[in-house]
């Protein structure tokens, strides 16, 4: 059965929140930036450092994406995400890699380290708080408006 490319994203983000957890990260998934912009895969280290995970289920998936260097400034390390079999030397140079499937993932390439300044860190820390609350609030009471 052939999984269409937005299905497979998701499932390349749930497989990649897994290996996440596993290195001590919280992630939100569909979260969005005050820039207005929707990242796949954010994580909250233990130390406050801030990753955001672009998932990538085709070829055509990415060279349809202008949007990526938009969130370069909203992390500590950018990461793409792809599937097995994905031709990783079209990914531009000093991101990081994530190989992943819907079960798990595993960092292949590490991304280059770009400090956040404070203010924007506390910021985004602040908002992926309230974001957390906010759709933990909305399992425990579905008719909330959110």
């Amino acid at each position: 059965m052939a999984v269409d490319g937005k299905k497979l994203g998701k499932l390349l983000a749930r497989g990649v929140t897994r290996h996440l957890a596993q290195l001590n990260y919280r992630t939100l998934t569909e979260f969005t930036l005050s820039t207005g912009r929707r990242v796949d895969v954010i994580g909250l280290g233990p130390r406050g450092e801030v990753w955001i995970v672009e998932c990538k289920s085709s070829k055509a998936d990415f060279q349809s994406d202008s949007k990526w260097m938009d969130y370069l400034e909203w992390c500590d390390r950018f990461f793409w995400a792809t599937p097995l079999g994905f031709p990783l030397d079209i990914l531009p140079k000093n991101m990081g890699i994530i190989c992943a499937d819907p079960y798990g993932a595993e960092i292949v390439a590490p991304a280059a380290e770009t400090k956040l300044s404070a203010p924007r860190r506390r910021s985004l820390t602040l908002q992926f708080a309230r974001n957390s609350a906010q759709r933990l609030h909305a399992l425990t009471d579905p008719k909330i408006d959110t």
